[in-house]
């Protein structure tokens, strides 16, 4: 089942009202700023010359010297690289992200997922999503290393990592090791669609021509360059978000939720009726995420504003 938060049009066809919070996602939702974008972005089909500053600013971001391609966003290598090379046995760490699993069904791989690392061995395709969404589990970047070895491709999509930038393995990205950033969740740019795909020459050169010659759009190379350059706006921001997990934590535990795990940019619950816990914070225009596999397990994104975690804290009833 390919569900997904976000889904804030179900939120308001369902319980009606303005004023939604979407803490479905774990989508910053005090994003980087915006400032005017010159109109020759927006007019212009995308120099090379603009697609070459944004690989570097995503190589030094990423602290990497791999070959590197932008796509829109991460969804777009998840898409394209169950078609590279002919399908075959592939296996998923789960339970996660659900798009890998169903991108590689369609393109015809026999897939199977897996609750163990070690599980993975032998796979003609493994995928980590590291640290994991939804429960915020970190593999050390060390027992990816030694698993690229083991299967024909390791793919792991570290779209959370930068509220844990001691996981990546963006570094060793080879033709056995592809990692997939994003700039949509920590940047709080989704809408962007921006994206960034690390590998070997071969793969990336392949990505690359089924991807065609402007994937990007201009004014998404030139917010994306400004951002990955940022490291003020990031530093300040990473600090941010961990407090706000930390007291997101204190809100839950006051409410009688207990936390499975998370990131810095979202949290898990385990409650006494996920469903339940999410039409309570329905009722106060609050849409969170709950998951078909398992009734007990609630998400939610940090709020922004200190309005938000007032309404918040007042759907939950509880001080602090």
């Amino acid at each position: 089942m390919r569900d997904h938060g976000g889904d804030i049009d179900r939120a308001r066809a369902r319980f009606g009202g303005e004023g939604w919070i979407d803490l479905s996602t774990g989508i910053n939702r005090l994003p980087y700023p915006i400032a005017p974008i010159q109109g020759h972005h927006w007019t212009d089909l995308p120099t090379r010359a603009a697609q070459e500053a944004l690989i570097a600013a995503a190589r030094a971001a990423h602290a990497t010297d791999a070959p590197c391609l932008a796509l829109p966003g991460a969804q777009a290598a998840i898409q394209l690289l169950p078609r590279l090379g002919p399908s075959g046995r592939a296996r998923v760490l789960g339970p996660t992200y659900n798009e890998h699993a169903a991108c590689l069904r369609a393109a015809g791989w026999d897939v199977e997922e897996v609750a163990a690392l070690d599980a993975l061995a032998g796979a003609d395709l493994a995928v980590v999503v590291n640290p994991n969404n939804p429960d915020g589990r970190q593999t050390p970047p060390e027992a990816l290393r030694a698993l690229a070895g083991q299967v024909g491709r390791l793919v792991v999509d570290e779209s959370f990592v930068e509220g844990a930038p001691g996981l990546s393995v963006a570094a060793a990205a080879s033709e056995r090791l592809v990692v997939l950033r994003s700039i949509g969740k920590f940047w709080g740019l989704a809408g962007l669609r921006l994206g960034f795909v690390l590998g070997g020459p071969q793969v990336i050169d392949a990505l690359a021509e089924m991807a065609g010659p402007w994937p990007v759009s201009g004014p998404a190379l030139e917010l994306g360059q400004r951002a990955l350059g940022d490291t003020r706006w990031q530093a300040e921001s990473l600090a941010r978000l961990q407090d706000g997990a930390a007291r997101l934590d204190a809100l839950a535990t006051r409410a009688g939720w207990e936390l499975v795990g998370g990131t810095a940019l979202f949290r898990t619950y385990r409650t006494a009726n996920a469903m339940r816990a999410q039409d309570q914070l329905a009722r106060a225009r609050i849409w969170s995420r709950v998951f078909p596999y398992s009734p007990e397990w609630l998400r939610l994104g940090l709020p922004g504003p200190e309005a938000e975690w007032t309404q918040l804290r007042d759907a939950l009833g509880v001080s602090g």
